[in-house]
């Protein structure tokens, strides 16, 4: 298996002979760095490419702070649970298991959503690879049939986008009526009028050669490298090839995003970065709920810098670093309150540093959004996703776009697809150990996290090939996270207050801090839970 994956030790440090002292100087820190650097390059994935640069092109620049602030705040929670892990030696399932609430079966009641937000987090991972496969699809066709579906789809547009100034011309008068009602019926009476004349919009279900259309060989075909690869275990120079890959393509982003500068039509000004640092919400966008940009945006702060699953997965590789190994095992000698503080101070380093990393590269995918996609009143969905997306590199780099996106798409989203499926089968297989179910010994661990290997990748598959929206699958798993966001929240102040050491207490500016990144937790996943619960209720009851 490869060095970077993340083994927890179940119960606490056993190794007290390999206790080490902690680095004191700057350069000694800096090479002793490693979960969060390597997180960051497994962050910059489908999180920023898909659901960032979404946000913008729904918002425009308005919602940037709201970006940032997703970077930036959840970074004290990420310490905390990596402050825990340091100091017990105990991953995140069995820290989660000790949070005080109801229990049912072998785990708690966090353990029991964080299960259902694993399933549709699988769901992800089909969005993924489906969006691994477009890429292929456009640019290195099987039979072609993708591309056929996709120019069907743009000639539709066409007709349909000049149907439309027609009608509403004809219906100019009801569309600019006070009544609000009287102008949904306008609309409705104009989209009926477009159906009627050009029939139903084609897609992958209008004929059995787009249902298997060429991307969904091609995800079939990536997904089987990499259940391979996985299960055979000698994936390690592949895995850091990705991470150079999305390093690449990373730089290239905020390349463009400053080439734009020399181009009136898309360069971004003092007056739009001060539109989205003002925190105020994107003005009604037509065609557009007024809150369908911030519950994008919110659903976005799940999954965008360290999200839920980066916070759940964090701890695993303090462990695997040897932090916690390290310091030792808890005692109430002064040598061991030493060492600990010291690996934390290293913990913090690496996760400020990797906090910069990462927020750097996703402000660039939310302006190149903002910046082309919205001023064209383009969406990145369904099954013209990485077309769509593709467009924000044709400014800067014309005829080259193609080309470059799909190395950038490939590189961005296999990159997270295959990191992603390498991480939860090691949480999967703790999760397992927690709940009572096996993988009691380090065999039956074993045996566990190759059975996974097989099973992730081909349900993620699966989950594509029924549910043919990548942008959908991403942005219900970031719904999911988002809602566990305010469990984390409160997990992190359960740590922090009832079980850390005292000798290794942050300090009060660390602890306001801590509880600012707990509010906006709450406030992102609160807000979620809210509007998805209104919007369902209304589906059923409506």
């Amino acid at each position: 298996m490869s060095d970077l994956e993340p083994t927890a030790r179940q119960e606490g440090p056993d190794h007290a002979g390999e206790t080490e002292a902690p680095p004191q100087t700057i350069p000694g820190i800096m090479r002793r760095l490693g979960p969060g650097v390597i997180l960051a390059a497994s962050i910059v994935g489908s999180g920023e490419l898909i659901a960032t640069t979404k946000t913008g092109a729904q918002a425009g620049f308005w919602l940037l702070w709201l970006i940032i602030v997703g970077c930036v705040i959840k970074v004290f929670a990420q310490v905390e649970f990596g402050r825990y892990a340091i100091s017990s030696g105990k991953a995140t399932m069995s820290a989660l298991d000790e949070v005080p609430g109801p229990r049912c079966g072998g785990g708690n009641w966090i353990l029991w959503y964080w299960l259902a937000m694993f399933i549709v987090g699988l769901a992800q991972l089909g969005g993924i690879v489906g969006g691994v496969g477009q890429s292929l699809a456009m640019n290195l066709p099987i039979s072609g049939s993708f591309n056929r579906l996709l120019n069907e789809q743009a000639d539709w547009d066409r007709q349909a986008k000049s149907l439309e100034k027609e009608l509403k011309r004809e219906e100019a008068a009801s569309l600019g009526n006070g009544d609000p009602e009287a102008r949904q019926a306008a609309r409705q009476r104009v989209a009926a009028a477009i159906d009627a004349k050009l029939g139903p919009r084609p897609d992958w279900r209008s004929r059995t050669e787009y249902y298997w259309a060429d991307d969904v060989w091609w995800a079939g075909i990536v997904t089987l490298v990499t259940v391979v690869i996985l299960a055979v275990g000698h994936y390690a120079t592949i895995e850091r090839f990705s991470t150079l890959m999305v390093a690449a393509f990373t730089l290239v982003t905020v390349f463009t995003v400053f080439a734009l500068q020399s181009y009136a039509k898309w360069a971004v000004g003092w007056h739009d970065l001060a539109d989205g640092l003002s925190f105020q919400l994107p003005p009604v966008v037509e065609g557009l709920s007024r809150w369908a940009p911030l519950t994008t945006a919110l659903a976005t702060f799940g999954i965008i810098g360290v999200g839920t699953n980066e916070l759940i997965t964090y701890p695993y590789w303090c462990l695997e670093k040897g932090y916690g190994r390290f310091a030792g095992v808890r005692d109430d000698s002064a040598a061991w309150a030493q060492r600990a503080n010291g690996w934390i101070r290293v913990m913090r380093w690496d996760a400020g540093i990797s906090m910069v990393i990462y927020t750097f590269a996703t402000i660039a995918f939310y302006l190149l959004g903002a910046a082309v996609l919205h001023r064209q009143g383009l969406d990145p969905a369904g099954n013209e996703m990485i077309r769509v997306l593709g467009e924000m590199y044709v400014p800067v780099f014309g005829a080259w776009a193609k080309w470059l996106f799909l190395f950038g798409a490939f590189a961005v989203l296999y990159s997270t697809f295959f990191v992603a499926n390498a991480g939860h089968t090691r949480v999967a297989s703790d999760a397992i150990r927690v709940f009572g179910v096996g993988a009691r010994t380090e065999k039956d661990r074993q045996w566990w996290i190759l059975a996974f290997c097989i099973a992730f990748p081909l349900f993620a598959l699966f989950c594509y090939v029924f549910i043919r929206y990548p942008a959908r699958l991403v942005l219900a798993s970031g719904v999911m996270q988002a809602i566990m966001l305010p469990m984390l929240a409160g997990a992190t102040l359960y740590y922090r207050y009832c079980r850390c050491d005292k000798r290794i207490i942050p300090g009060r500016l660390w602890d306001v801090m801590l509880w600012l990144c707990a509010l906006g937790m709450l406030v992102a996943g609160g807000w979620i839970a809210v509007t998805k619960l209104v919007q369902l209720v209304g589906q059923l009851f409506g």
